[in-house]
Formats: C-alpha cells, structure tokens, sequence
C-alpha cells in the first residue's frame, strides 16, 4: 500500500472544505525519495501558520483583482502551508467600478480569512483604473494614471483603502515593477510614490511602506532614491522590495547591488525579496519561460531560492501560491509557478511536490531560530557547496543547512558519489539527524559519522549532498511530537 504524506489527507478531504469544489481533485504524487542509503528515522510533520509565532516567509496569493484565480477555491491550503504573510494586490479598478464608489466586500473576504488562518497579508497599491481617462489599465504594463482627474481618483482610492483595512493591513507595497513599464519614468514613479506614501502616512502612521517592487534595474532604483532625497522624502521608505527570476536560484545578485546602491548613498533602508518562483512545467508563460520545469526542478528551485535569501537575512515572499492562466492578458497560457495545480475552473487539482517543500521550510525555519555570523566551518567537497549554521534562541542547538550550488537544479535524485565532509567550530550534537528539506524524510546517522576532534570541534563525515537543500540538526527540531 502506498503510504500517503501528512499532507495528503488535506487534499483527499477537500469535499468537506467551504468553497466551491474542484471538479477534478487528485492526491499528489508521492515525491520520489532521495536516493539516500541511511536509515530512516521518520517524517517532519508541518505545522500550521496559526502554530507559528513568526517568520521571514511571505507567499504569493497575487492576481486575484484581476479575477485570474480564485481565493475560496484554494484558501484552504493557505493557513497549512506555514507561511506567516502573504502579498495581495489591492485593485483599484476591481474595487472602484463606479466613479467614487468602493467596493471592498471581495478584498475584506480575503484579508480577513486570512488573518483568521494565522497568515498577516501585505497590500500591493496598484494597477490603473480604465473608469477614468488617462487612468491606465488593469494589467500589469498596460500604463499608470496620468491625467490630473485620474491622479485624484487614485488619491481618494489609496486613502479609502488605506482608511478602510488600517488594524488589518500593516504594510503597503507602491506599484509592481515600475521599471519594467515602458510608460513610467523614474520621475513619474517618484512623484507617484510620493503623493500614495504621504496619504498613507497620514492615515495609518504606523504603516510600513514599501518601494519599488524592482523588476531587474538597479539604475532605475538608484535614479528613484536620489529624486527623493532632493524631494526630502526618503524617510517615506520603510523597505525596498525587488524581484528575479535567475536560471541559478543561488543568484542573489540583485539584492548585492541593490545594498551596494544603498552604501553608497548612506542609506540604512532594509531590502526584501517581493517576488520570485520556478515553473513547475517547460514553456510555462511569465519569467522562466526557458528553466527546464518539473515538478522536481521546481520544488528543488524554490528550496535553494529561500534558504539562499534566508542566509542572507533577507525576508522572502515566494511566487505564488496558486498557478493560473493569463487568459491572454498579457500573456498567453499558464504561468505554473504556482504550488497547486490548477483546473480549468481554477479549483485545485493537488498540491505539487514544491507545497510540501515549503511546508517543510516554513515549519523549521521560524523566528525561533538566528543565523550564525561568521559561521565557521571547513568543507570537503568536490563541488561548490553552500553552507550556513543557524542556533536556536533559547537552547542554542545548532542547525546547518547545505547543498551543491553550482549548478541549476536537475532531475537527479542521486547524491553525489562525493560524500562531504564537515569540520565544525562551536557546534556540537547531542542527537543529530540529517532531514531533506524536498521530501521531509528524516534520516539517522550511521555509527561513527560525527564525533568531536578537539574541544569545541566536530567532525561529521560522508554527508550525502545533492542540488537541493538537506539540513543537519538535533532529532527533536525536525521530528516533533
């Protein structure tokens, strides 16, 4: 008899589920195990937002002002997931239909739920409004508001939304992706900035305020931080958000350039990763369109993009939840970076192999945990090799994290026949275990695999290392009862 993941029953039991129900509802696959000779010790057992005190992990829940998915078909895998934020875009045009008149039933709906999940959503200010002339569109690239009767109408939907969700809604994202838009100079991003920053500080003080939301032009960013530091309005930035889509999920590039930007300018403003994921498929529309997608390329993608920002204590929000088709708007075909696979009616087939990665990540890396600067520690590896150590606030247990790097991920579920060595300073194991973060299976430590050299030093030998992420940790942390 097969045996089923935890979180299969979850999929199996979507009939009793509020919402509207799929039409096809599949169990997903089992995903393959990693070909790992040790001896298994158990499975990782995921935890739920609501059991979460608090994390760096956002997820994507975007396109729904668009009406391109749809949130009661697949909000019962939101809370489950682990994740303690989640992005939203506001829509103007899906709220205001009528000149002056708000609608904000199907958006209190969503947030709503969501904070009733455990999960804190976070509201993109954005796209156009057709209503108005000069009011832009409601897709992504098809223009901003422009004229000064459009430019007003934003102003009262920005302070109505504002006004509206502030005790629900604690931070706010200003536009998606300026400097991917043809019709929006850096100047006029600015001034848009500007003018939504100041309305949202006058209504809810305590509000954070992101920026940006960078596709991929640093010079872009950096043109927009000087207008508004000879504007005076820096101080209006609480976070900077940028986005990447890179072959490699290693590459964090952007965020080095982006803080190199920063330095340069004196200026103390956090970055956060605001959008980014991997096709689960080949040709999938949107960025990617080239990455060899599967459902095991994907969820090995993902694994290595999150911990990749989390060693560099970026917070991350993943893209997205829910795959969905364009519709031909603006594009053609199924964007599948999303966790759950769709139906043609937008309900959920299953949830992809990537869904119980994530879960896996969001269940052990939580706020409980602080990176360890300056880990040090000696490798021997034939292949690049990354690596970082994390405590336990309260106990200081040790958790170490690695995986090759190199390359982009494959299809491989073989460790290399090059088993790693470890030589660790500091850190010492009581019951240590290896746990792939990709299947949750937790495996034991055969006899004499890790044993302590010298006072305060720790070898652990022939470490079974492959392209996607395992970590090395006491067997309470991922075994929990």
């Amino acid at each position: 008899m097969r045996r089923l993941r935890p979180w299969s029953f979850l999929v199996l039991g979507l009939s009793c589920v509020a919402g509207q129900p799929a039409t096809r509802t599949e169990a997903p696959p089992t995903p393959e195990r990693t070909r790992i000779s040790w001896k298994e010790a158990g499975q990782m057992k995921p935890r739920a937002a609501r059991e979460i005190s608090g994390s760096a992990w956002s997820i994507g829940c975007e396109v729904l002002d668009r009406d391109l998915a749809d949130y009661q078909k697949f909000r019962q895998y939101l809370g489950p997931l682990g994740a303690k934020q989640a992005r939203l875009q506001a829509g103007w045009a899906k709220t205001e239909q009528q000149a002056g008149v708000f609608d904000f039933k199907w958006l209190d709906a969503i947030v709503d739920d969501m904070r009733g999940q455990g999960v804190q959503p976070w509201l993109q200010l954005s796209y156009g409004n057709p209503i108005y002339p000069g009011g832009g569109g409601r897709m992504l690239g098809d223009g901003v508001p422009q004229s000064p009767a459009a430019l007003a109408a934003w102003d009262n939907w920005v302070r109505a939304v504002v006004r509206h969700f502030r005790g629900r809604i604690e931070a706010w994202e200003v536009w998606n992706e300026p400097d991917g838009s043809t019709q929006m100079s850096v100047i006029d991003y600015a001034n848009l900035f500007t003018r939504t920053a100041e309305i949202i500080r006058a209504e809810q003080p305590e509000g954070k305020i992101y920026a940006l939301s960078l596709s991929t032009n640093v010079v872009y960013a950096e043109a927009f931080l000087l207008c508004l530091r000879e504007q005076g309005k820096v101080s209006l930035i609480d976070a900077i958000t940028y986005h990447g889509y890179p072959m490699n999920p290693d590459d964090t590039s952007l965020a080095d350039q982006l803080r190199a930007v920063l330095q340069r300018h004196a200026l103390e403003i956090p970055i956060r990763q605001g959008e980014t994921g991997a096709p689960s498929a080949r040709g999938t529309s949107g960025a990617l369109g080239g990455f060899p997608g599967s459902e095991v390329t994907q969820a090995k993608w993902i694994l290595r993009r999150m911990l990749a920002h989390h060693a560099r204590g970026i917070p991350f929000n993943l893209f997205l939840l829910m795959e969905f088709d364009y519709a031909g708007q603006p594009h053609t075909g199924m964007n599948s970076k999303g966790l759950l696979k769709a139906n043609a009616d937008k309900s959920v087939a299953y949830p992809k192999q990537a869904y119980q990665a994530v879960q896996n990540v969001c269940t052990l890396f939580d706020d409980t945990f602080v990176r360890v600067p300056n880990f040090a520690y000696h490798a021997y590896a034939r292949h690049p090799l990354a690596v970082t150590g994390y405590r336990q606030k309260i106990t200081g247990a040790p958790l170490i994290a690695l995986w090759y790097h190199g390359e982009v991920p494959t299809e491989s579920l073989e460790p290399s026949p090059y088993k790693v060595d470890l030589l660790l300073d500091g850190m010492e194991f009581k019951d240590p275990v290896i746990a792939d973060l990709r299947t949750g299976v937790v495996y034991e430590f055969p006899a004499n695999h890790v044993s302590t050299v010298a006072p305060g030093r720790v070898l652990v030998r022939k470490l079974p290392v492959y392209d996607s992420p395992i970590v090395l940790a006491e067997r309470s942390m991922v075994l929990r009862k």
